[in-house]
């Protein structure tokens, strides 16, 4: 069978890969706190025809190049871009948003950790901040967000600090919301619900803990009663989109051209 076919196939394939991430990344482009992915290609194996020579010196014949044929292309990586999406005031004292690097660490009932970005939160009915799902916000020394179920009145500031007012009229214990950071935040696992996993023996490196305006969050702030927004731009998706669908149909017409190669041969018995 000749080459291109298999080259062509391997196009197709890794095309339909990308248009994947494309319309995943579409499909979010109103979600909380989303981060685009973006897809790269490589070229695979090469299959050597003739290998290079070097020079034979003054007098003799010349170094000649190897003769390769490349056999396709292959899914170089995903990469999910961590750039900072709009803010959307809400109007809701319990949304925020992280103006700079970090992400809110959750804790579910089994105790395990993740990671979010999206700061949609609300004090449940036992008092403790949570996300839509029930995960519960930790403070920068690991401990659960919680206010008085009968409390007079509660407010978060932009570095975090979550105060409240009890039913006696005294003032509660402030808590800050803590904030963690790592190297490389492509290297989190995606798991959906706004969720990332850290696995520590995975890309995105040591995980750095804190809470904002201190430390390495310095020149992190939280803001107050608003959300982040999908860092999602349709002009960018649309266009990804376009070539795209141009590269899926060049490969598609060279298996069609390959296809009509193979007929001319088969018709040579004639």
């Amino acid at each position: 069978m000749m080459r291109s076919l298999f080259s062509a196939v391997a196009g197709l394939r890794t095309h339909q890969t990308r248009m994947d991430v494309i319309g995943d990344n579409i499909a979010n482009v109103n979600t909380v706190g989303f981060k685009r992915s973006s897809v790269t290609f490589k070229d695979v194996y090469y299959q050597t025809l003739r290998g290079g020579s070097a020079s034979g010196g003054a007098g003799a014949a010349g170094g000649t190049n190897p003769q390769q044929i490349g056999l396709g292309v292959s899914l170089g990586s995903i990469d999910v871009v961590h750039t900072q999406g709009a803010a959307m005031a809400t109007g809701n004292g319990t949304d925020l948003m992280i103006q700079g690097d970090g992400f809110f660490r959750l804790k579910d009932a089994t105790g395990a950790i993740y990671y979010t970005r999206a700061g949609v939160f609300h004090f449940d009915g036992s008092g403790y901040l949570v996300n839509p799902d029930g995960l519960k916000v930790l403070s920068d020394s690991d401990a659960e967000i919680k206010i008085d179920t009968d409390a007079r009145s509660y407010n978060i500031d932009k570095y975090g600090v979550v105060r409240f007012i009890k039913a006696d009229g005294t003032s509660g214990t402030d808590q800050t919301i803590g904030l963690s950071k790592f190297p490389n935040p492509s290297g989190l696992e995606k798991i959906g619900q706004n969720l990332y996993r850290y696995i520590s023996t995975g890309g995105a490196g040591p995980e750095v803990k804190g809470k904002a305006g201190s430390g390495s969050f310095a020149n992190t702030t939280l803001i107050p009663s608003a959300l982040e927004m999908s860092n999602v731009e349709l002009a960018q998706e649309f266009s990804d989109m376009i070539i795209t669908q141009r590269g899926f149909q060049a490969n598609a017409r060279t298996i069609t051209v390959s296809d009509e190669m193979l007929q001319e041969l088969v018709n040579l018995k004639r």
